[in-house]
């Protein structure tokens, strides 16, 4: 089984309208709009301005094994890359289709991964060069198992990880 599975286009405007209307999500490329977002709480958001190749590859590990950590073998999330294909990911299978994929580095475009019912997610901001991480599991996961490239923290109403 595939373990990203492209969105229908129901899909797409189904998960992306809630997701505009969930977290007041304004897209934005000027620092006086940012976060873009409104963050359920909890919520910690990380700067990655500064980072090297391998934090890259780091960052990518730790997410898969994050991720891994706070859903069942069977469980597919939401992948979203703003105004791109989006997937339903399922982190257990790393050995399907791996074509479409969404990096967990923000690289030009919003990426958000989110559990579907939203109470977990990562969300990715390209031009703040942030990561935002809501919903105690997720968040004490990512405690657990902090990828390097997450630098001093930007916003959260629970204080650093």
């Amino acid at each position: 089984m595939d373990n990203w599975i492209p969105f229908s286009d129901v899909q797409y405007r189904l998960v992306w309208g809630r997701f505009y209307k969930d977290f007041n999500f304004k897209p934005s490329v000027h620092s006086s709009d940012w976060p873009s977002f409104h963050l359920p709480i909890p919520f910690v958001t990380f700067d990655i301005t500064e980072y090297t190749d391998e934090d890259i590859d780091d960052l990518e590990e730790k997410c898969v094994t994050n991720l891994r950590a706070v859903t069942g073998s069977d469980e597919f999330i939401y992948a979203l890359d703003w105004h791109h294909e989006c997937y339903l990911y399922n982190p257990h299978l790393e050995n399907g289709n791996t074509s479409g994929r969404i990096g967990f580095y923000p690289d030009g475009d919003y990426s958000f991964y989110l559990n579907k019912d939203f109470k977990w997610g990562y969300l990715g901001h390209p031009w703040e060069q942030s990561i935002s991480i809501f919903g105690e599991e997720l968040i004490h996961q990512f405690e657990r198992n902090k990828p390097t490239i997450f630098g001093k923290t930007v916003r959260s109403n629970r204080g650093s990880i």
